[in-house]
């Protein structure tokens, strides 16, 4: 069964093509860099790599540039749109209403449309990708996964806020927690590491998560117990547009005081702020690249990205009563050794000790990164969100 994966992010688009149930990924690609002039685009197989920098304005673009190239004549894996069954979608915020993997209908992509104002650099994106693989793909089932399935499992204690009741129970105001497919993909994968290397101890894990999206999850005997992300994917850690935790009161001095409407603000922390805000630059790449010719402000803001991982580390560390291992992932997590750095330094009291030159090392295997000696596993598992969705939908299929 081939199931074609689509991950539409806020400036990306990651693609799967899977034979299922076998897990064999036929072909394989990302656009990063959406919205800018030298956007990257990849298309890999068993026998062809494609690599091109372009400018690619949307995720429509980018879509269409996909699918054109899984059926070409020269480097093609498909003839025909009707070889594949289904196909997968990551959706972000899946609210109230959606705690587990369905079939896309039309009151599906409703939910999903309204759910935007609370994901806007997401979920936009994400129906997007469905309405476009609705017409390329038009005979095969389309599947969404949602991102806020795996933390249905954080209790209340974690997920309530300290407002009025009625918020929660009638307008289920709360946190819901969102990259759910990489933080269960990669912390299966740690779970299943540290049996092998403990005989089957229970698991204290952190996993972080950094792309232009950032978030951390507390997973205790592989459930997701609390999240740096709440009620939508805005809070938190520092990201590429988005600023993160900040004191509430900023938003009424900004519209009191300052001037700012609503929606100005709103723009302004979703889309100007974090990274972008910091140093004029969104990707992570540009500001080390910028940091290590010397500019400040670039140097000033990956110390503040790894400051606030490490704040969190901490709680997290005291909500789990202890910590066995923390999990680097996703496209920052997995690539930037300094990063890495900037958060395992100085942390010795958690018992993580960094070794140097394993964490210069890049592969696509989970790695430990810590020393010998050192009391707390320091792992990177590369993510693989695709292939947790194509689990997902086949689950669906067969049911």
């Amino acid at each position: 069964m081939k199931i074609i994966i689509i991950n539409s992010g806020s400036s990306s688009i990651k693609y799967q093509m899977i034979d299922m149930p076998a897990n064999e990924v036929i072909c394989s690609g990302m656009i990063d860099r959406i919205g800018l002039e030298s956007s990257n685009f990849s298309y890999v197989t068993n026998t062809v790599k494609v690599e091109e920098t372009l400018p690619i304005a949307n995720h429509k673009i980018g879509l269409q540039k996909i699918s054109q190239l899984l059926m070409d004549d020269k480097v093609g894996v498909i003839k025909s749109t009707s070889e594949i069954e289904a196909v997968g979608h990551r959706v972000v915020h899946g609210g109230s209403d959606f705690s587990n993997t369905v079939t896309i209908t039309k009151e599906v992509k409703d939910k999903i449309r309204q759910l935007s104002d609370l994901a806007p650099l997401h979920n936009p994106a994400n129906l997007e990708g469905i309405n476009v693989a609705e017409e390329i793909f038009s005979s095969a089932k389309q599947v969404a996964v949602f991102d806020t399935a795996f933390h249905q499992t954080i209790p209340v204690v974690a997920h309530k806020y300290a407002i009025p009741n009625f918020l929660l129970t009638e307008n289920k105001i709360r946190v819901y927690g969102f990259h759910g497919t990489s933080h269960k993909y990669v912390s299966e994968k740690a779970i299943c590491y540290l049996n092998e290397k403990n005989s089957g101890k229970s698991s204290r894990i952190i996993t972080i998560h950094l792309g232009n999206g950032c978030s951390m999850t507390a997973i205790k005997d592989g459930k997701s117990i609390d999240h740096t992300l709440g009620f939508a994917p805005m809070n938190g850690l520092i990201m590429g547009t988005r600023s993160g935790d900040v004191d509430q009161s900023i938003i009424f001095h900004m519209v009191n005081s300052l001037g700012y409407s609503l929606d100005a603000v709103n723009n302004l922390l979703q889309k100007q702020s974090g990274m972008l805000g910091l140093t004029g630059y969104s990707d992570l790449r540009d500001i080390e690249s910028n940091a290590e010719k010397g500019n400040l402000d670039c140097q000033l803001a990956l110390d503040m990205n790894a400051y606030r991982i490490k704040k969190f580390i901490g709680s997290y560390t005291a909500v789990l009563n202890g910590l066995d291992a923390i999990i680097f992932t996703a496209g920052i997590g997995e690539n930037s050794s300094y990063i890495r750095k900037l958060v395992c330094t100085d942390m010795d009291y958690f018992g993580l000790e960094l070794d140097s030159a394993k964490n210069e090392i890049r592969s696509k295997e989970i790695r430990e990164i810590n020393t010998p000696d050192s009391k707390t596993k320091i792992l990177v598992i590369p993510t693989n969100e695709e292939i947790e969705i194509a689990n997902q939908v086949y689950e669906l299929l067969l049911k």
